[in-house]
């Protein structure tokens, strides 16, 4: 009787582990992959799966090789088929995530059995070997923790993206490092055989790390790549607005001096209306130049202009505060990413509110330092909706409604910079920061 219930109790004690095991690695590829975070339906499928995989095993009497290959499959299909992963980067998280588990779990095992000099801590079926177990899972759901409690890794793609692969590389080096040592101690005795694969797949954990990181690396470049051209075909398209513009300028001041005579010829002989009409026709242009934000960069000029027309056409209140600075080393292909996405943005969620009076859009950049701060501010009929980890957006159009807050973090990455969103009942706020560099005028 005791008997059984000890190998119940062991049974139950690998299924909780294995659930632990499941919910984690699905949290990490939510995170890595920026895909929907784990639901109620990913998890009630994470357990109904490993049921299956536990029954499975027991009935055919496999071993815990082919039991973490099948979990590792089931990771995979459920981050997939509930939250809308890659499955071929899903696959590749669920294998290295499983290998690196059963990796620790050796190393934490052994480690135990040399301290203790007792080789009962690597047996899994025994008391003391549950002990090894459990010591890695409890870190395992500290990991799920922070994963679950941090912000989202794609607002902080700079930043946290870096630190977590500098993380990752420590844990497996240091790793590398803890299975070699075993191969010198003399207190645990342990297989030549066993301790040579361990040390072999943690070369290969290291290699998945860098291979990851090298990908995540093209995939931001080729999104740049793509970025650029857009914006080069929508500043092909529309630059000859921004030109004319400062053609019209250029034209009146250097027909200044034959404006001012033919008012004076009109007035001295007191054809008023006549000054009025002539007037009216200078100021139409000059009133248009007036209304216009001229930053020095021409990229942002034009997006900022061309979305106030854009405003004024959907009755969209729209306010601009603007202090840009000049000869730096930020990129007109990046602005006009992450200026271009996050104004489209606003402009399309105030257009749907049914009220005309209550819609808003309010721009303002800051330089701090050397900090460049963009935050656009914006009313909205209709509260955001996440999908894939993402703001959804409802726009149809072409250009750079197609861009996304995605692309904008993507530019964005490039400047050590983040994008980070909130809202509250009426108000959705949106805001960059870019750090740049002055780049000395030739």
């Amino acid at each position: 009787m005791r008997d059984c219930l000890y190998t119940y109790l062991i049974f139950f004690s690998g299924f909780a582990a294995a659930t632990v095991r499941g919910a984690v690695c699905l949290l990490l590829i939510c995170r890595l992959l920026s895909c929907k975070k784990p639901g109620r339906k990913s998890i009630l499928a994470i357990l109904a799966g490993i049921a299956a995989v536990f029954t499975l095993v027991c009935i055919l009497g496999l071993p815990n090789d082919s039991r973490m290959i099948l979990e590792m499959l089931l990771y995979a299909a459920c981050a997939f088929y509930f939250q809308g992963a890659d499955l071929r980067m899903s696959l590749f998280i669920g294998v290295f995530y499983g290998i690196a588990v059963s990796f620790w779990q050796f190393l934490f095992a052994a480690w135990f059995g040399v301290l203790f000099r007792s080789p009962v801590f690597m047996l899994p079926e025994t008391g003391s070997g549950q002990v090894a177990v459990w010591v890695l899972h409890l870190l395992l759901i500290a990991l799920g923790w922070y994963l679950l409690k941090s912000p989202d890794l794609a607002a902080e793609a700079a930043n946290t993206g870096k630190s977590a692969f500098r993380l990752a590389s420590a844990v497996v080096v240091a790793g590398f490092l803890a299975v070699v040592t075993l191969s010198e101690q003399k207190a645990l005795t342990i297989a030549d055989d066993t301790l040579d694969m361990w040390t072999i797949l943690s070369v290969v954990l290291m290699m998945s790390i860098l291979v990851f990181n090298m990908n995540r690396q093209y995939e931001a470049e080729k999104e740049l790549a793509r970025l650029k051209s857009d914006q080069a075909n929508l500043l092909e398209r529309d630059y000859h607005t921004l030109n004319q513009a400062y053609a019209i300028n250029a034209k009146l001041f250097h027909d200044f001096h034959n404006h001012i005579g033919v008012l004076r010829q009109l007035l001295s002989h007191q054809k008023l209306e006549a000054a009025m009409r002539y007037l009216d026709e200078l100021q139409a242009p000059v009133q248009e130049m007036a209304d216009m934000v001229w930053t020095g960069d021409e990229t942002v000029d034009y997006l900022i202009n061309s979305k106030a027309a854009a405003a004024k056409q959907s009755g969209i209140a729209y306010q601009v505060q603007v202090e840009f600075p000049r000869h730096t080393n930020l990129q007109s292909a990046d602005l006009c990413a992450v200026l271009g996405n996050l104004l489209d943005n606003a402009l399309e969620a105030a257009k749907q509110v049914p009220v005309q009076e209550e819609r808003f859009v309010q721009l303002t950049i800051r330089r701090i330092n050397q900090m460049l701060v963009i935050k656009v501010e914006n009313s909205y009929g209709t509260a955001p909706v996440e999908q894939d980890g993402a703001l959804k957006t409802s726009k149809d159009e072409s250009g750079l409604h197609g861009w996304g807050i995605k692309s904008a973090r993507t530019a964005a990455e490039k400047y050590d910079g983040s994008i980070q969103t909130s809202y509250t009942d009426r108000l959705f706020q949106a805001v960059a920061i870019l750090s740049f560099q002055s780049v000395p005028t030739v």
